[in-house]
């Protein structure tokens, strides 16, 4: 029998798709091509406006905002921060990408401003970038996660970082953790090969930002996200893995562009622990 998460996840798979959310994105530059391309597959509307003087505006007719550090810069720092006011003063869903906190003192200090100053929805990251967040000791290894942190315990880990901020917090890896502080779920879905291609967390957070801007449960869309990128994954693998990592890249945005509820029901691997 389908447990209730992945139907309200496999509902969410449809839904983005009718109501095709707009999603501001405040990305990373070596991945916003394919962070657009696989918001367009799930079905959502993607705008990259990382300028001070529209970021806000442009988050004011969006229906989520996403904010990612990968590529980090004095001048966007200031639009991430201003968009995030914006959204929060709007009611728009804030999902954020910490990517490489723990790594330098620039990037410290950004996650820093925009959790104090941008109240946040959903956020996502690796076993070393949340366990930073979470204030624990970690040994951040530029984006990736630390060979080191994988001993902590990334049920814990999310738990601490729900509280802390208050909000979803969502730690991808070979198995994915989710929590709201109360619901936990655990994602099994997706394949090593994904780790080969560039950008695969910042899509993976896109997707989260266009099932933000569909549902009301932040940790339905966050569920949702992430496992729709780990599905696609799997597909991209079967369809185009042995050609090498080229074609895998763009199996994942074909595979992404076919996702709907049945094939999320028949493919999820998602337990509530």
């Amino acid at each position: 029998m389908m447990g209730s998460i992945i139907e309200s996840c496999a509902k969410a798979a449809d839904k983005v798709r009718d109501i095709c959310p707009l999603v501001h994105c405040i990305t990373n530059y070596v991945t916003v091509n394919d962070v657009a391309n696989c918001i367009l597959a799930i079905g959502a509307s993607p705008i990259m406006a990382d300028d001070i003087a529209e970021a806000a505006d442009i988050t004011s007719i969006s229906k989520a905002l996403v904010i990612n550090m990968g590529t980090l810069n004095a001048r966007t720092v200031e639009s991430m921060v201003a968009a995030g006011k914006k959204a929060n003063e709007l009611g728009v869903p804030v999902v954020f990408d910490p990517v490489g906190a723990g790594a330098s003192n620039f990037r410290n200090e950004t996650a820093k401003r925009i959790l104090e100053n941008v109240k946040i929805s959903i956020l996502r990251g690796n076993l070393s970038e949340m366990s930073y967040l979470a204030g624990l000791e970690v040994s951040t290894k530029g984006v990736d996660t630390s060979e080191a942190d994988e001993k902590n315990d990334p049920v814990s880990v999310a738990k601490k970082t729900a509280a802390k901020y208050n909000c979803v917090a969502a730690i991808t890896g070979a198995v994915d953790t989710i929590t709201d502080g109360k619901r936990v779920a655990r994602i099994s879905n997706g394949h090593p090969y994904l780790s080969k291609v560039t950008g695969t967390g910042c899509m993976t957070t896109g997707l989260v930002g266009s099932f933000a801007g569909a549902c009301d449960d932040m940790y339905t869309a966050a569920v949702t996200g992430i496992a729709s990128m780990g599905i696609a994954g799997e597909f991209a693998y079967e369809n185009a893995g042995e050609m090498g990592s080229g074609s895998f890249h763009i199996s994942i945005i074909d595979a992404i562009s076919k996702m709907n509820s049945q094939v999320f029901a028949a493919k999820a691997k998602i337990e509530e622990v």
